[in-house]
């Protein structure tokens, strides 16, 4: 068995309406079943992640706020893979009405458009900042942290080579974290320049895709899809 681990996005791709349907879980435990592991690779904020989802217990490590924290269901442990928003950056887009304007352990998260307020408040403090966008979410990071990095944190953890990884998602903010992996899957409801760089894209939307993805592991390990070249890029990095 080649591809011994799947990392999987969650919203829009394993979850519809921030929800996994029934079939989609039971697609999980059986690939569970088959001796992979699972990692979940979120942009969610742990709190909102775990009212939202029930089944985290299924996944070996969970990566949320877009690499920027590690969880581990199975203790309830969690690891900050960055150092702590900056107060006087929060209060700085609270005063200039960024709103909504939540913050984790490490990231910091709007939405559209209020990107430029974001980007000029980076530059008017000289912070050393990345802004990564998810369709309509815009968040930020400390340079250099996205769902690649998270995921190697937890592969460490779990020592698995990430040529021996699949991962599958849909939006802007998973293109490092295909490009990071021996496979990458984007499925069909996806943006279409992640689509363009998958080694495969489903047929099925969200859920349906992932359900996809696991009958074919299931059947013949991915011995079908040939990786393409991978290279290293960056994607939607704004600092300083």
């Amino acid at each position: 068995m080649r591809y011994t681990t799947v990392a999987f996005d969650y919203d829009g791709t394993l979850a519809g309406d921030g929800r996994i349907a029934e079939a989609t879980l039971q697609s999980l435990k059986a690939c569970m079943q088959s001796g992979r592991k699972l990692v979940l690779v979120t942009g969610r904020e742990l709190p909102e992640l775990l009212e939202v989802c029930h089944e985290l217990r299924i996944f070996q490590w969970v990566v949320a706020e877009n690499g920027a924290l590690l969880y581990d269901p199975a203790t309830d442990a969690t690891k900050s893979l960055g150092p702590a928003p900056s107060t006087e950056f929060v209060a700085t887009l609270q005063r200039r009405g960024v709103a909504p304007c939540t913050t984790g352990a490490v990231i910091v998260s709007t939405k559209h458009p209020h990107e430029t307020t974001v980007l000029q408040t980076i530059r008017d403090l000289g912070l050393e900042l990345q802004v990564i966008f998810n369709k309509g979410a815009v968040m930020v990071l400390p340079s250099g942290i996205n769902k690649a990095t998270g995921l190697a944190a937890a592969l460490e953890q779990m020592k698995v080579s990430a040529d021996n990884v699949v991962a599958i998602g849909d939006a802007e903010n998973d293109h490092a974290l295909l490009e990071s992996c021996g496979i990458g899957v984007a499925v069909a409801n996806a943006v279409p320049l992640l689509k363009a760089h998958a080694d495969w894209v489903t047929d099925g939307d969200n859920g349906a895709g992932v359900q996809e993805l696991i009958l074919r592991l299931l059947k013949n390990d991915l011995s079908d899809i040939s990786p393409k070249v991978k290279q290293t890029e960056t994607i939607f990095v704004m600092h300083k």
